[in-house]
């Protein structure tokens, strides 16, 4: 990947799209492990493998199908233009952090102003069960990584960013209230963001749920930080697979976390359809 300093790092990459599509989305959506199924709902839709964008990179997780999606809802009543990336790339992959927000700054450079950042995540709250959709309402990062590190490229943001609401509020809210009318509630909790790609060991987990964290996982905190500096809006829902480590009487398994993501479609996808429309109407 590309990391010359300036806008033309990402210029190449939003021409090729533009050149794919006119359309601008409204809505970019990350879609995480077992997730990427939401993309092919999309109608009036444009497919781009992101091995055919400059600087996009490749995935090499199962379940990240690596591919870019751009269309509108199924069905009757108002849709957006949604960006859905099928797929993201890991920093436990061997990435930095600058590479892995790579394509969600270029979907902002492309106009987007509106993100909603999904993910597969093992339950660390007792109350919390697999099949469980819950919104992050703050996150740790014990990634201890930051796309922001080094020189500040002033075209996206501020050298020192506020953090405070890293988590939209009023689309959490939009998100509770869609839930509601879909005849369930959407618990809230703090996502705990680690490097991977080893599952965390018991105590590790322990040191998580003592510091805060309900939800654990491998993603989402560097996307979330950029798009943030950016001064985009940020809904982050996770989708709970597996329990966490120690709390889980299992080990844990990859296959177990596509299996509960595919179980919980129908939901997860009826939820996304459902804040879409409430963000274009």
């Amino acid at each position: 990947m590309t990391t010359t300093s300036g806008a033309n790092r990402w210029e190449a990459a939003v021409e090729a799209l533009r050149a794919r599509d006119a359309r601008v989305p409204e809505v970019g959506l990350v879609l995480g492990s077992g997730l990427g199924a939401f993309a092919d709902t999309l109608v009036d839709a444009t497919v781009i493998p992101f091995s055919e964008v400059p600087g996009m990179g490749s995935v090499t997780v199962p379940g990240h199908a690596g591919k870019l999606v751009v269309g509108r809802l199924p069905g009757e009543g108002p849709s957006p233009v949604v960006a859905a990336l099928a797929g993201r790339i890991h920093l436990y992959e061997g990435h930095s952090a600058d590479e892995v927000v790579f394509n969600v700054r270029t979907l902002a450079q492309w106009g987007v102003k509106q993100f909603v950042l999904t993910n597969a995540a093992g339950g660390i709250s007792p109350t919390l069960r697999p099949g469980d959709l819950v919104l992050i309402s703050d996150h740790l990062n014990f990634q201890l990584r930051s796309p922001l590190t080094g020189p500040n490229d002033p075209t996206l943001g501020p050298r020192f960013p506020d953090m405070t609401r890293v988590y939209d509020p009023g689309l959490r809210q939009i998100a509770s209230e869609v839930a509601l009318t879909q005849g369930f509630a959407l618990r809230e909790g703090v996502y705990g963001g680690v490097l991977g790609p080893q599952y965390e060991t018991p105590a590790e987990i322990k040191m998580l749920r003592t510091m805060g964290a309900d939800l654990v996982g491998m993603s989402t905190v560097s996307e979330a930080i950029a798009l943030r500096h950016m001064g985009r809006k940020v809904l982050g829902i996770s989708c709970v697979t597996n329990l966490a480590s120690g709390v889980s009487p299992v080990e844990l398994s990859h296959a177990e976390v596509e299996e509960t993501a595919r179980a919980t479609r129908e939901r997860f996808v009826g939820l996304l359809t459902g804040i879409l429309r409430r963000l274009a109407a």
